[in-house]
């Protein structure tokens, strides 16, 4: 396989979210070995802003521990943080990287890394974490592997959202379907209790209420043991007659 190949391989792989066994640790993953594959790195990880104030590290490629120092200082020190903070490029490279980030520089070089390019991972305005790059040689990534590396980390979080996004909506969808099924249910509950106590209506889902408040259990739960169990809960307590000005 050429390596114009494997690029196209890549961006189809990272844009292959929207399906139902969707694995977003094997998709990060993947997404690390596939930067060690086509990019002048050794090493590579995934870092996202969910949940809590700082990164956490999803996915990195080497599971040496050597690595896992570097991994755990780069949650809130270095280029990953700079990166996904500031929307732009990080690098850390030199005696400035040292001065910028006194507690990840060290645990880089003692890993044997010599520098470090991070790259956020964002659409329009939603950052969703970064990518972190580790080099063991001198030279900086080229300026073709650095576009291509930030079109990796681009399509990796469009691909992420879309996927966010197709399960908050099967989840909403749930909720509804749920919620519908729940009104169905009170309101045959409701029909039963007002034949049976010969009340209203609005009299019967007052009973049920206060079957559900008094028991601290769930409305639906209720009506559910009214239709299937035959539960009858009697008229709620006559509600106290509302004052009127005429009546202080």
């Amino acid at each position: 396989m050429s390596r114009q190949q494997h690029i196209a391989r890549t961006f189809v792989e990272l844009a292959d979210t929207l399906v139902e066994d969707f694995d977003v640790i094997d998709f990060l993953q993947q997404m690390t070995v596939r930067c060690t594959e086509l990019l002048d790195v050794a090493a590579a990880a995934v870092f996202l802003n969910h949940p809590g104030p700082h990164l956490h590290n999803a996915a990195p490629c080497d599971p040496s521990p050597l690595l896992q120092p570097v991994l755990q200082a780069a949650c809130t020190q270095g280029p990953a943080a700079d990166a996904h903070c500031t929307g732009r490029a990080a690098t850390a490279h030199g005696a400035d990287a040292h001065a910028l980030w006194p507690r990840f520089t060290p645990r880089l070089h003692a890993a044997g890394y010599t520098r470090a390019t991070a790259l956020p991972m964002q659409l329009r305005h939603a950052t969703i974490g970064s990518l972190l790059l580790l080099h063991t040689g001198e030279n900086p990534l080229s300026a073709d592997d650095l576009m291509l590396a930030q079109a990796f980390a681009d399509t990796a979080t469009i691909g992420l959202l879309h996927a966010r996004t197709v399960h908050e909506q099967h989840t909403l969808n749930e909720q509804l379907h749920t919620a519908l099924h729940s009104r169905i249910v009170i309101e045959q509950a409701k029909g039963i209790l007002a034949a049976h106590h010969s009340i209203t209506l609005n009299e019967a889902f007052d009973a049920l209420r206060h079957h559900a408040r008094h028991h601290r259990i769930m409305l639906s739960k209720v009506a559910r043991d009214v239709t299937d169990l035959a539960l009858m809960p009697p008229p709620a307590p006559a509600r106290p007659p509302r004052r009127t000005a005429a009546t202080e």
